[in-house]
């Protein structure tokens, strides 16, 4: 297998922002009348804030545009993200792109977050040194599971797609993956829910045993 890039998703994978993101959305949630269940929640992880917004407009019939929905939700988690000085990587990612990096692979965020957000938290956490591309849902017209997101990087990282490797935790991001013609590494996240992981190639709980299974193939 030739690696020329390896893709990394953020949340959930880089950092450990689902429980944040649930509990902003339960407080918005309610703000409208809305109590979602815990598996249509999961259903949304990997996604886009339009596309979970559009969804939720359409099936809860709210009256409110799409723009402030989406406006409200991104504004409430980065007021939140701002004030919490706190944000750690996932316990041993940094290790595992500090690792990629050293091998002269190219690496890149690719997030359905805004690109404000994937900044800050790559800033934070020290490793923009080590990203040659950040990209956001926002750059794409379809969210995960479309590859969409998921092609964009990989021509910014002028690498063919079938080259690439991504690291995700969601059944949205491992479908994305899989359908831009890539080989996919899932991280099983408990705060992302009980996800299906199954159509990815190699499936682990933790960054250290991803990092011996990246050690066998890159060399």
């Amino acid at each position: 297998m030739i690696i020329d890039a390896v893709i990394f998703d953020m949340d959930g994978v880089i950092i450990d922002s689902e429980p944040l993101h649930k509990k902003l959305n339960d407080e918005l949630l309610a703000e409208y009348g809305v109590k979602m269940g815990k598996e249509e929640q999961l259903s949304f992880i990997g996604t886009t804030s339009y596309y979970e917004w559009k969804t939720i407009k359409r099936r809860y019939n709210l009256s409110n545009s799409l723009e402030e929905l989406v406006k409200r939700d991104r504004d409430l988690y980065l007021t939140n993200l701002k004030k919490n000085e706190d944000i750690k990587p996932i316990e041993g990612v940094d290790e595992l792109i500090k690792f990629l990096y050293s091998k002269n692979l190219k690496l890149a965020v690719a997030s359905s977050s805004p690109i404000n957000v994937i900044e800050i938290v790559i800033k934070r956490l020290k490793l923009e040194e080590y990203f040659c591309r950040l990209v956001t849902g926002d750059d794409v017209k379809n969210s995960k599971p479309a590859p969409d997101i998921f092609l964009r990087a990989a021509r910014l990282l002028d690498v063919r797609p079938e080259h690439c490797i991504v690291v995700e935790d969601s059944k949205n991001g491992v479908e994305a993956s899989k359908k831009a013609g890539m080989y996919c590494m899932a991280f099983k996240n408990l705060n992302s829910g009980n996800q299906e992981l199954s159509k990815a190639d190699f499936i682990c709980n933790s960054f250290c045993c991803m990092l011996r299974e990246f050690k066998k193939i890159v060399f």
